[in-house]
């Protein structure tokens, strides 16, 4: 006898859709079969996709150190509603420098968290002799900024190269903010001097350069050191050209983009003010700019999609002038629908979300096949999206406590419905919400390596 069976969906695979059932026993998937098997719980899935839960690697949720910006309860509330299971977070507010850091952060989190959650620590230039004892406690990756932001310390290409061999030495996976510190420091001494701060600003002081150089820089160490890296949130098709070259030279290089890079313009920040300040910011000129960024998801040449969920209240983004505002954008609550709403515009396929937003992401940090994947003996961890449902995005529906969305009043088509977190429904349409602790932590691979 089954625990649960899901019944009548369309699972999306790497084989693409399949008419079958999805039986769970305990935690885990049992059986995947067209026939009919008892269960104590039927899910019936008709005229729905069913596919593994999402899996998203760049989430902050500023817990304990800025919980008026967002916190674990209400930030993994947005994630399960929206058919994420997974998180990787990591807060600049409170950042992980040591074991002892992140020790503390479990041992406060162990209660907090409706979804699985890694914990990723910040690479600080004079504590990288740190790195290996990180990864061998569990931390998921460490984050790397090549500018000084958040108050984190940007590392220049000296550090960066000895970060890179230290890493090397344990196989850690680094996630690298690219965005050149030099560039952006003179660019902003340049517009202050000038008496600017209007939100023009942005794209001159966090500039196409930067991160061009940046990543240029990023690519060729990681190459040369055989470090393993991701390459953040990177903005637009010549910043993936980029990056792309010493990937295609055999470098370990993961490339994610977010859905604020597909479906914003650089120009909104001139109306929307510190709504659109983020960085680096929207490069979108012109439609065919957001094209060609679908397109290049859409044929695998991004690696995977994060959130890079930063949340500020509205309050806060409208407090102080625009160089003290905090930088970030909401997005958990919607990166899932902004996809499948591409999808049902012949943008990119269902499989391919899968592949970008739940498998390859799992791949890359060592969770798959456990996370990012509907087989047997997998968690079983599973979204029921409806792709007709239309729904126009409100304040008042999401859960992230910012409490709006850079895609307020959009009508998008394509939500979760149900989500399911190791056989255990965590979050529907109708209100159902697991409580905090339901979630778990998830030991980054370095501990496998020491055990």
């Amino acid at each position: 006898m089954h625990d649960v069976g899901i019944e009548g969906g369309v699972v999306v695979g790497p084989r693409g859709p399949r008419a079958v059932n999805v039986y769970v026993i305990g935690e885990r998937i049992a059986e995947i079969t067209r026939e009919m098997r008892p269960a104590r719980t039927r899910i019936p899935a008709d005229g729905l996709l069913v596919m593994p839960g999402m899996v998203d690697l760049h989430v902050h949720l500023m817990d304990p150190s800025a919980m008026e910006r967002e916190d674990f309860p209400s930030g993994t509330a947005a994630a399960a509603r929206a058919g994420v299971t997974s998180i990787v977070e990591h807060s600049h507010a409170g950042p992980v420098r040591s074991v002892a850091d992140l020790e503390a952060k479990r041992r406060y989190l162990a209660h907090r968290s409706r979804v699985d959650y890694g914990l990723a620590a910040h690479a600080w230039p004079d504590r990288i002799a740190n790195v290996p004892s990180l990864w061998a406690a569990g931390v998921t990756f460490v984050k790397v900024f090549t500018c000084t932001t958040h108050g984190v310390p940007g590392f220049g290409p000296a550090a960066l190269l000895d970060l890179f061999r230290v890493a090397c030495t344990a196989d850690a996976l680094s996630l690298v903010h690219c965005e050149d510190g030099s560039i952006t420091e003179v660019a902003e001494e340049r517009l202050r001097s000038a008496g600017r701060s209007d939100p023009g600003v942005l794209p001159d002081w966090r500039s196409r350069e930067a991160e061009l150089v940046s990543l240029a820089m990023t690519g060729a160490l990681a190459r040369t050191t055989g470090a393993r890296i991701m390459a953040a949130h990177v903005s637009d098709v010549p910043a993936l050209e980029v990056i792309e070259r010493d990937r295609r030279a055999g470098g370990q290089i993961g490339i994610e983009t977010c859905p604020q890079y597909l479906s914003l313009f650089e120009n909104e920040v001139l109306d929307q003010g510190a709504l659109r300040k983020f960085t680096p910011p929207a490069r979108a000129r012109t439609a065919d700019d957001l094209d060609a960024m679908w397109d290049a998801l859409a044929r695998g040449r991004f690696t995977h999609v994060s959130t890079d969920h930063a949340p500020s209240t509205l309050a806060q983004k409208r407090s102080g002038d625009f160089w003290s505002v905090h930088f970030g954008l909401p997005g958990l609550d919607t990166t899932l629908s902004v996809l499948l709403d591409a999808a049902a515009r012949g943008k990119i396929s269902y499989e391919r979300i899968v592949d970008a937003y739940s498998r390859t992401p799992a791949r890359l940090i060592g969770l798959y096949p456990r996370k990012g994947r509907l087989g047997v003996g997998s968690d079983a961890d599973v979204v029921l999206v409806d792709p007709a449902a239309r729904w126009t995005v409100r304040s008042t529906d999401l859960h992230s406590k910012a409490g709006w969305s850079p895609y307020e009043g959009r009508t998008l088509i394509g939500r979760a419905v149900a989500t399911f977190l190791r056989g255990q429904l965590v979050a529907d349409d109708r209100g159902q919400l697991a409580p905090p602790g339901t979630g778990r932590w998830l030991p980054g691979p370095g501990t496998a390596m020491t055990a």
